[in-house]
């Protein structure tokens, strides 16, 4: 047995960035003496988790005024980095919160009596805050005033933001019984009053339950979903001015027009804010000026109780350092992926996974070449063109029936072609080519009349689904596309399925499968042991590997044969697309990460520059399914990559497309809101 130096020189390189990563990582998240523990807590509502910030002199006796800081939906304590490193090191106590069904923490499935979307969201953000704030309200190392009030602040990101905006308006009816008040301030960002409303606290009824507190709002003038002026229409990917708004008006108690970023004190003694960030809602948890808006908002809400805080310019701030080198660790952690692939396939039994290497073909000439770019540039943008639809339309939307109709010419093609076959007695390709197009058109025709993914009780991530079924779309749209092509053309060239790198060798697929499940067990380890030493996971903004808790792993299996049969076609494509003479090297991985992640880009591209260009999205509706895919394109970048780089050391599409399915779909869940474990 001899591995080969290549793959342990990239083993060790891999390993050497994600120690550098994590390590440094966790320097930046402790500076100052604080202290970085993972806690996990019951409630009456299931259980919570979280990552607990502590400054070196917080004790019982010594206790500090405490800020809870939570993420937006879809997301995880991580994702409040900013400002809880930077509270923390400025000498508060800080708990980045796991709302309930996200991260590592748990809601009480028994609570869900009604299993559609708002059934199964709205009962867990009405009480992650508020719960939290009770957790913490008990510890000795949070400071209390004389008459036992909690000296804790509450801030919360777009979906984190409505749960602090009920904490801070059930504490107040709390208030009301005990004569105590747990929470002292509160500021919310990405978030107004249009999700709590619809449990009983709009602006008006938020503004009356205010308690004399200092409260405040950051309200992105780009923000996709919120702060909107009732007066527009057509979607809400537009410019903002909440301070101009009814409900900006009457959370800082003006009746004309406010200024944002300017304080107003308010009738029951208590001050508010609205700072208004040129940004995105995403853009707010990954903003250095955001986060001087979080720092300056609790120096003016803490101004009793500075004793002991550090006085720290709000702009001096190291979080970003964390963010470059968890970065990093994420590179290494790609690099790690591949180099236990590449060395495991150097093993018995492992090696079966390699069925040779391709034989590279001729690049098309003349008339082939430019039909080639063509195809290229269609199966591109496709995706992008029918994102929206998809995603926002759904099955049976107008756009989506043109799929319908394309599905159907397809299979009425590929009958054609089959029968064709068959009488011209042609070999098996022409065929083989002809079954496979017929069975993607009627499997697209299918999939664009059919809504999938409706059962949250069985798909029980509920962001997931609509990501899903514009997967599946995607998976059948390139298959027939590809299906076409090689009915068309490359089946007289006499290419035949191994040129795809479909090779029907059941060991080397059994083995191609065990290479990938080992592969990630190995570097799951890893990110495992990182997090457990450092408090690291691997990410840059909102996309991440990251732990979970074993409770998340029957919802990857039953989301796993989607994004499988993605990546066992995606791989096969950029296997016949890229294994040309000139398509080697560095070329070969540009047009595999264009064909995967291209029209994604694109999307994203035209989506934004049209925003803050115009003040208008190109898309003004697509609001959350625009965020969601600025990691889809991270993701499919990436697994483009290994796509590419493992064909060609294996000769086949298994390792790559398992590899990447189950790595994709785990990372994807991990990252999510999952109900009903």
């Amino acid at each position: 047995m001899k591995i080969s130096k290549k793959n342990l020189k990239v083993l060790c390189i891999a390993l050497c960035l994600i120690l550098l990563g994590s390590i440094m990582a966790s320097v930046f998240s402790s500076t100052n003496g604080v202290k970085v523990k993972k806690i996990k807590f019951d409630t009456d509502n299931g259980y919570l988790s979280g990552l607990l910030y502590m400054p070196k002199d917080a004790s019982a006796s010594n206790p500090k005024p405490t800020v809870i800081v939570t993420h937006g939906y879809l997301n995880s304590a991580e994702m409040q980095d900013a400002n809880a490193i930077e509270l923390s090191r400025r000498g508060y106590v800080v708990l980045a919160l796991d709302q309930y069904d996200h991260g590592h923490s748990d809601f009480d499935n028994s609570k869900y009596s009604d299993t559609s979307f708002f059934g199964i969201w709205l009962p867990f953000w009405v009480n992650s805050m508020h719960d939290a704030v009770a957790y913490m309200y008990e510890q000795p190392y949070v400071l209390k005033d004389e008459a036992g009030n909690g000296i804790i602040g509450v801030t919360g990101h777009s979906m984190g933001g409505f749960g602090s905006t009920m904490a801070l308006a059930m504490d107040e009816q709390e208030f009301m019984a005990t004569g105590i008040r747990k929470i002292y301030c509160g500021l919310t960002e990405g978030s107004d009053f249009l999700y709590t409303g619809l449990v009983g606290v709009d602006a008006a009824t938020a503004d009356a339950l205010g308690g004399g507190r200092t409260m405040g709002k950051v309200a992105a003038q780009f923000d996709e979903f919120f702060f909107n002026d009732s007066a527009e229409t057509g979607g809400t990917v537009r410019h903002k001015d909440y301070v101009s708004t009814p409900d900006g008006m009457t959370f800082l108690q003006q009746t004309a027009a406010a200024q944002a970023n300017t304080w107003y004190d308010t009738s029951d003694g208590g001050r508010r804010i609205i700072y208004e960030p040129a940004q995105t809602h995403p853009w707010n948890h990954f903003s250095k000026t955001t986060t001087a808006y979080a720092l300056s908002f609790y120096t003016e809400a803490f101004k009793d109780y500075q004793d002991g805080i550090r006085s720290i310019d709000p702009a001096k701030q190291v979080w970003q350092w964390k963010e470059f080198f968890e970065c990093v660790a994420l590179v290494g952690f790609i690099m790690l992926i591949i180099g236990i692939a590449s060395t495991l396939i150097e093993l018995p039994f492992f090696s079966k996974a390699n069925t040779g290497a391709l034989e590279v073909q001729p690049s098309p000439t003349g008339g082939k070449k430019i039909a080639v770019i063509i195809i290229d540039i269609i199966a591109i943008l496709l995706p992008g063109l029918f994102f929206t639809p998809l995603m926002d339309g759904g099955a049976g939307s107008p756009i989506v029936n043109i799929l319908f109709y394309c599905g159907i010419v397809a299979a009425i093609g590929g009958c054609a072609a089959f029968v064709l076959g068959l009488v011209k007695k042609s070999g098996k390709q022409l065929p083989i080519g002809g079954c496979i197009l017929l069975i993607a058109g009627v499997l697209l025709a299918v999939v664009a009349k059919t809504p999938m993914y409706q059962n949250n009780a069985v798909f029980t991530a509920p962001g997931v689904n609509s990501i899903a079924y514009w997967t599946i779309a995607c998976t059948l749209i390139a298959l027939v596309i590809m299906s076409a092509v090689y009915v068309c053309i490359k089946s007289r060239d006499g290419a035949v399925l191994a040129n795809y790198g479909v090779v029907l060798k059941p060991m080397a697929i059994l083995a191609g499968i065990c290479t990938a499940i080992v592969t990630i067990i190995l570097a799951y380890i890893v990110l495992f042991l990182m997090d457990a030493i450092f408090k690291a996971d691997f990410r840059i903004w909102t996309f991440a590997f990251k732990t979970f808790d074993a409770n998340i792993i029957p919802a990857i299996l039953r989301y796993l044969p989607t994004f499988l049969f993605f990546y066992l076609v995606s791989t096969a494509s950029i296997t016949v697309n890229t294994n040309t003479e000139k398509t080697q090297g560095f070329k070969g991985y540009l047009l595999a990460i264009a064909l995967n992640a291209g029209g994604a880009i694109l999307w994203l591209a035209r989506q934004y520059i049209t925003l803050f260009s115009t003040g208008v999205a190109a898309h003004p509706e697509s609001a959350l399914s625009g965020i969601v895919l600025v990691a889809m394109a991270v993701t499919l970048t990436i697994a483009a990559i290994i796509s590419r780089n493992l064909y060609k050391k294996t000769g086949n599409i298994w390792t790559a497309a398992c590899l990447n399915g189950i790595l994709m779909t785990t990372m994807t869940i991990a990252n999510t809101m999952v109900a009903f474990k």
